[in-house]
Formats: C-alpha cells, sequence, structure tokens
C-alpha cells in the first residue's frame, strides 16, 4: 500500500475502523474515498485484529468496510430516488425512498414501520439499518428483492461503514441504539427459495449437478472484480439460460439466483441497478439459443 505520511484524515479513519472492530465486525479496507476493496479476497481478510488494522490505516486514508457475512450483520441498504421514477406500483403510495418501502412493507405484515437499531446516512441521502443475521437461514446479498431502492447485504457482501468518505460527504452514524436482530417479517422476506426445477427436471446425481452448477456460477459473479465484473455475469447468466431453455431450471429462479449473486457489486464502480438488469437479461438471452439438458 502507499507510503504517504500519516495525517489527521488517516488517523480518524483508522479510529473509526478500531471501533468497528470493537463491535465485532470484521474490518478491510477500501479505497481511499471509494467503495473499491483495496485488496483481494477481502472477506478472508476482514479482521477485528487492532495490529492489522493500524497496519492498514497506517499512511493511507482508506475508507472502511464492514464484512456483513463474518460480522454476522445484515444490513439493510434504503436509498434516496435521485430522480429516478418509481415503479406504478409504489408511485401509487407516493413513496420516494426506500425507508418509506420499507415502511409500507411493515405495514404489511402487520409490523412496527421502524425499529431502533444502529444506523448509518450515506453521502447521497440513503441509510443503512444494521441487524444481527439469524443464524438459520444463511441469508445472502439481495437487490430491490423486497422493494423499490431496498437492498441488503449479509453473507458474502459488505458494506462502506461510518467514518469513510464519498464525494458528497460522510457517512455518518445517526442511530448509535444497540443492533437489533432483524425482524421475524424481514428473515421470512428475505430467505431465499429452493432452487425451481422444471416438472421434468432430472432428480438425483443430476438434480446435485443442476445445483452444483448453479453454486458455481453465483460463487464466481459474487467473486468478480471491477473489469471482469460484467463479463463473468453475463457468461453465468449464459450458463443459466441454457438450463432454462433445456427445461432445467425455472425461468424465475435463475433470474432472481443471478440478481443475489450479483447484488454485492451494486454501488463498487459506479456499477448501478440497471447495468446488472441489462448484463442478466442479455446472457439469459444468448443462452436460451442453445438449450441444454442434464438427462
Amino acid at each position: 500500500m502507499a507510503t504517504n505520511p500519516p495525517t489527521p484524515t488517516t488517523r480518524r479513519l483508522l479510529r473509526a475502523a478500531l471501533e468497528a472492530a470493537d463491535r465485532g465486525w470484521h474490518v478491510f479496507p477500501l479505497r481511499p474515498r471509494g467503495k473499491r476493496p483495496a485488496l483481494r479476497d477481502w472477506e478472508h481478510h476482514a479482521t477485528t485484529d487492532h495490529d492489522i488494522l493500524t497496519t492498514w490505516w497506517a499512511t493511507t486514508p482508506h475508507n472502511i468496510a464492514v464484512a456483513t457475512g463474518p460480522s454476522s450483520l445484515v444490513v439493510v441498504d434504503l436509498d434516496a430516488a435521485h430522480g429516478q421514477q418509481p415503479p406504478p406500483e409504489w408511485a401509487a403510495l407516493g413513496v420516494t425512498h426506500g425507508s418509506h418501502v420499507l415502511a409500507v412493507l411493515a405495514h404489511r405484515a402487520d409490523a412496527p414501520p421502524s425499529i431502533a437499531t444502529y444506523t448509518v446516512a450515506t453521502p447521497t441521502g440513503g441509510l443503512h439499518l444494521y441487524f444481527t443475521a439469524p443464524q438459520n437461514p444463511v441469508l445472502r446479498n439481495t437487490v430491490s428483492t423486497l422493494g423499490w431502492h431496498v437492498d441488503t447485504r449479509a453473507a458474502g457482501g459488505y458494506v462502506v461503514a461510518a467514518g469513510s468518505t464519498g464525494g458528497q460527504g460522510r457517512y455518518t452514524v445517526t442511530d448509535p441504539s444497540p443492533v437489533a436482530p432483524l425482524p421475524g417479517w424481514l428473515v421470512t422476506a428475505l430467505t431465499p427459495p429452493p432452487v425451481t426445477a422444471h416438472a421434468n427436471a432430472p432428480a438425483g446425481n443430476a438434480g446435485a449437478y443442476l445445483r452444483a452448477i448453479i453454486d458455481g456460477e453465483t460463487r464466481r459473479v459474487a467473486r468478480a472484480v471491477p473489469g471482469t465484473r460484467n463479463q463473468e455475469l453475463f457468461k453465468a447468466a449464459a450458463t443459466l439460460g441454457n438450463l432454462v431453455a433445456g427445461g432445467e431450471l425455472d425461468d424465475a429462479t435463475a433470474l432472481s439466483t443471478l440478481r443475489r449473486a450479483a447484488a454485492i457489486h451494486i454501488g463498487v464502480n459506479d456499477f448501478t441497478h440497471a447495468e446488472m438488469d441489462r448484463t442478466i437479461d442479455s446472457g439469459l438471452r444468448r443462452g436460451s439459443q442453445h438449450p441444454r439438458t442434464l438427462s
């Protein structure tokens, strides 16, 4: 890493990283003022060790990331509209922010509209609500699965932590409450459905082979780095598109699986929901031209 002399900013960021680690959260460095990891295999290297963190932040003002999986966290990411029009079903309710969507969903679940938990405001008007992850099921990242401008970071994901800076300001704690358990209605809503094969899909060894293919493709997408991200997502979508066209996999399951795998990349190097959806759609269409069966 760089060898610039320590600055007040570097020391401030180190304090914030250590504070996160003291909460039991596994921390790793991002590029200065950015969202991109500053090291490879970040989930493996994320740590609570003060000595390692002090080394990482000794001379470079890295932004701070919390690896949500090792930290046993689910972070609900609520975004502002930023001039975007919500889909008709949400526009009819007058929502303009992901927090409004979450409140509507809570009302529909007969749950409180809000809950006191550790919360961070982002420089662009968003909110990160931190919750303790359930032991079972293992929850992963989602993109708009719950609703418009409501994403989550869980196993396989990370969030930019308080104290970090962006182009429009600083990530700031707005509610220092203890981290609350993820509400039961959200656990239910975020629990992924089992892989759904078509009625004529193979069982037994072939069924296990199908699951292995899906797991391999989603891992490759999640681990992709900027520069190869779109290519890997396209290839994975094409592979699952082959299976959909061959009658081995349900198309809705293929789409939701790919979106969950790609969710970790949203906001990294300006990767957007729209770019993700375009790439997935293109790959699925390409895959549909070459049906694949496993029997």
